[in-house]
């Protein structure tokens, strides 16, 4: 995953500046708790300023993403609330080589006074912070506070001087000249990409790459064997490379054949040609939103979903242990037979047992050969005889017991799998809150408590077939109740897939014939909402609605049917693409 270097993150500054100057803060928010999402408005235009300090995708830009933000904001928005709302940009600024940039804000403070605030966004993979310092230099607070057993070279905390991270042995790279720069190069006993880096700071590995490939070709050479051709070429390309910075650069993103974002640079990487294709952006606020987008949008989730996550895992794996514990307990009272067999020759020994003995030796006359009965000996032989038929009738009871319990547990078990696999692929805090009310009426989460009880239930997911005809799929167990058993109708046609965790996916007949081809979109959009939705040949139950039931004893989601069919399914991405053209989620 490509990080934001020091001379890409200057190039994004210079650009916020000329952008966003004057402009002044309206509304801040923490969508999570590495994010922070800044609304500022200037005369013309309003912006939202993104800053993310989670170390996988640490970035900062004018972004046109949409956010969930939690109903009670963290303490650090609260903290920047404070000290910020209706404070003036007055100036974005960076340090050479560092990736750091620096926010300044003339606020109004709780006094009245006018006071210089500045947030410091420090982009430095997992060592990512936000710090609000003062006029005077000193931290107001940080994101992610650094104390002294964090950290002995430098703390992050209220109160103390805002100090720079200590500083790389090596020059910049936009400073050092050429000459001097490649000179450190051929002294280095390694290719000449990674001598690059070794001997001057501000660009990433990325480029240092594309330096060498434009100026030497492709394949790995070693620094300490360029000869002096090679050495002019090199200083030759590394003087074209900082006269295309100096003009602004070109904000590019490297995308595969199939559109998947793999790297983003200042300078177009002519590298990754013919293999991949080079996309110019309108701006690097732009090219860090598409980038990271999706990865973006995974990781919110991944937070906010969390601790649901981890309550449903403990509660799968405590139904599967209740289940192996009832399935050798069953094993255990298959083996009852051995109880009766043993009171019946007690029953048929009763003169040859002594009183007290512990244990009697007789023949078992099913198999002739001897056995050895053990005794309680504070009771009577037949009493021996009737604790060991109690035993076999108690035993006989278990196992019929056991066969109901054992098909209640696999219900539980696959139901439970089924809420795992819909909060893994939740979308949003409102469908979370769905699941967390289900689980809550199912009695699974007894302490929770709903935080909006008026929020209005999402809608199912809504496409068109290729034909015309309306194809509804549930997001969650409840909705694929409503769907199947209250909004479909007869002749309408259900799709499940197989033995798994999905959607139930419903096509709206509207009283027509169902054609193959729209079968076939709907099949493979029952696989699309499935946890099968990577694999191919899947097994895709479908039928008519009114052949489906569902009996008082089954969870959210588990339905009966009979008189079905089974299509084997391989998604097709055009055909999926096409189907989600028109979607409406």
């Amino acid at each position: 995953m490509m990080a934001l270097d020091a001379a890409t993150l200057a190039l994004l500054a210079k650009e916020l500046r000329e952008k966003m100057l004057s402009a002044r803060i309206d509304k801040i928010f923490q969508p999570t708790r590495d994010e922070v999402l800044i609304a500022m408005r200037s005369r013309t235009e309003n912006f939202k300023l993104f800053v993310s300090a989670r170390s996988g995708s640490a970035r900062i830009g004018i972004t046109n993403e949409k956010f969930e933000n939690p109903q009670t904001p963290p303490s650090f928005c609260m903290l920047l609330r404070k000290y910020l709302t209706g404070g003036r940009l007055d100036d974005v600024r960076t340090v050479e080589g560092e990736r750091i940039i620096f926010l300044d804000f003339t606020c109004t403070s709780e006094m009245g006074d006018t006071v210089t605030v500045t947030l410091a966004a420090e982009l430095m993979g997992r060592y990512s912070n936000l710090v609000v310092i003062n006029g005077e230099g000193k931290i107001i607070d940080a994101l992610k506070r650094v104390d002294f057993e964090a950290s002995e070279l430098r703390q992050l905390l209220p109160g103390l001087p805002y100090t720079l991270p200590p500083q790389q042995d090596k020059p910049s790279f936009m400073q050092v000249p050429a000459t001097e720069l490649v000179a450190a190069v051929r002294s280095q006993q390694t290719d000449v990409a990674a001598a690059l880096m070794r001997c001057a700071g501000g660009i990433g590995p990325v480029v240092c790459r594309e330096i060498t490939f434009r100026a030497l070709g492709e394949g790995k050479l070693a620094a300490d064997e360029l000869t002096d051709d090679d050495a002019q070429k090199l200083a030759q390309g590394i003087d074209a490379l900082r006269a295309l910075y100096a003009t602004g650069g070109t904000p590019t993103t490297v995308c595969t054949a199939e559109g998947k974002p793999i790297e983003f640079s200042f300078v177009p990487l002519t590298q990754y040609l013919p293999a991949c294709k080079l996309i110019e952006n309108e701006s690097y606020s732009a090219l860090l939103d598409d980038y990271y987008a999706v990865k973006d949008a995974a990781e919110r989730m991944r937070q906010k979903s969390r601790d649901l996550t981890k309550s449903v895992q403990n509660l799968l794996e405590r139904a599967r242990r209740k289940q192996n514990a009832r399935m050798e307990e069953q094993k255990e009272s298959n083996d009852a037979d051995h109880l009766r067999i043993c009171g019946e020759l007690l029953q048929a020994n009763l003169y040859a047992i002594e009183k007290g003995a512990r244990s009697v030796t007789v023949t078992n006359y099913y198999d002739g050969q001897p056995i050895a009965i053990k005794l309680d000996a504070r009771l009577s032989p037949s009493a021996n005889a009737q604790k060991y038929f109690k035993e076999y009738k108690k035993k006989l009871t278990a196992a019929k017991m056991l066969v109901k319990l054992l098909e209640e547990g696999q219900r539980e078990i696959e139901y439970l799998t089924t809420v795992l696999y819909e909060v893994e692929v939740a979308t949003g805090e409102p469908a979370l809150e769905e699941i967390r009310a289900e689980l809550k009426a199912q009695g699974y989460l007894r302490s929770y408590k709903l935080k909006n009880k008026k929020q209005k239930p999402a809608d199912f997911i809504r496409y068109t077939s290729s034909d015309g005809f309306t194809i509804l799929v549930g997001r969650n167990n409840l909705q694929n109740d409503k769907l199947t058993l209250h909004t479909a109708r007869g002749k309408d046609l259900w799709f499940h897939t197989k033995n798994a965790p999905g959607s139930h996916t419903v096509v709206m007949s509207e009283g027509q014939e169902i054609p193959d081809s729209t079968k076939n979109e709907a099949a493979m959009l029952a696989v699309h909402h499935s946890s099968q939705a990577a694999s191919a040949k899947v097994a895709v139950d479908y039928t008519e609605v009114k052949n489906i039931r569902k009996t008082g004893d089954l969870a959210p989601g588990m339905v009966l049917y009979e008189h079905y069919e089974t299509a084997y399914i391989t998604p097709d991405a055009a055909v999926l693409e096409e189907l989600t053209k028109n979607c409406k989620k």
